[in-house]
């Protein structure tokens, strides 16, 4: 009895994709490797003593385990960073969810095809993208004007929109079938309606992946703490490790207070350790939202 001559075709093929599949993995690790490799020298410098690394340059595993740095940086402040941190999230949540309310609504109002002006409307977003008024107007603006100076608002406002990712998201909103809209419209459905119970929940994978650029962008800012932010009580985490480095890298370079003069500075694992601490909570929770990062990244790529 002869064999089944598809059943020869698939053995021979899943045979022949073994060594691609393997060629595959090792790509992926070797890769992996190579984008592990400075995040693990960075804790792993943070982590040495000051004179080794001086010494011997970086190391993937430290000579002399220390957290001399670690001691150092809280010592000098620690309840500052903790308040920096409250601030930093209080920003980054409101901000984010700010930043989606109006980026979705105005995506929305675009991909509407019927809408009046929604050319004129979608020129003067872009123009602001080529051309703007310059950081002087725009400082005086806010700060005089807006009252920007000291408040939460100054750290959030001025970050709240991004042309950018406007278009991303109307791009993706625009494949929403009109007839949806026209359905829930003959059903006594507003455009506000429509937006929260047909755009919102169809959705969610584009709106999850632009809610983390935002929040990428609100957590790693520290630009508007530097124009708007005067009280210490007020700075966010980049902008305090931002002030810390910068006394750090002031006095090893000879711009000492008065009696600090034999105080060793730990400079290069300073560096390393402000990183540790800045993008610690960002490392950590990438993980549990990756899935949804990249399924809105593809969105769009594949059509059915």
């Amino acid at each position: 009895m002869k064999p089944f001559p598809g059943r020869h075709r698939s053995i021979r093929q899943s045979r022949g994709d073994v060594p691609f599949k393997v060629i595959c993995v090792v790509f992926v690790v070797f890769f992996s490797l190579i984008c592990l490799y400075p995040l693990w020298l960075v804790l792993s410098v943070s982590l040495s003593d000051e004179t080794d690394v001086l010494r011997y340059g970086y190391a993937m595993w430290p000579r002399k385990f220390s957290l001399d740095t670690y001691y150092y940086i809280f010592r000098q402040s620690g309840s500052r960073i903790t308040d920096s941190y409250i601030v930093t999230i209080v920003t980054t949540l409101v901000g984010t969810l700010g930043a989606l309310l109006v980026t979705g609504m105005i995506s929305f109002a675009l991909s509407i095809k019927h809408l009046r002006y929604r050319g004129v409307i979608a020129f003067v977003c872009n123009f602001t993208i080529i051309f703007s008024a310059g950081l002087i107007p725009w400082y005086i603006i806010c700060s005089r004007y807006l009252g920007f100076t000291n408040t939460y608002a100054g750290l959030i406002l001025p970050s709240m929109f991004s042309v950018w990712y406007m278009f991303m998201l109307r791009t993706f909103l625009s494949d929403i079938p009109p007839s949806l809209y026209e359905s829930a419209t003959l059903d006594g459905a507003g455009y506000f309606g429509i937006f929260w119970r047909i755009t919102v929940p169809l959705s969610k994978t584009a709106l999850l992946t632009i809610g983390l650029m935002y929040a990428l962008n609100y957590w790693n800012n520290w630009w508007n703490a530097l124009f708007f932010i005067n009280r210490k009580e007020l700075y966010p985490l980049q902008f305090l490790l931002y002030n810390v480095l910068s006394s750090v890298n002031a006095i090893r370079g000879g711009q000492m207070p008065a009696g600090v003069g034999s105080i060793k500075i730990p400079a290069e694992t300073v560096k390393m350790s402000l990183t540790v601490v800045t993008i610690g909570p960002i490392i950590l929770l990438y993980p549990f939202i990756q899935k949804y990062f990249i399924s809105g990244i593809m969105s769009g790529a594949v059509k059915e």
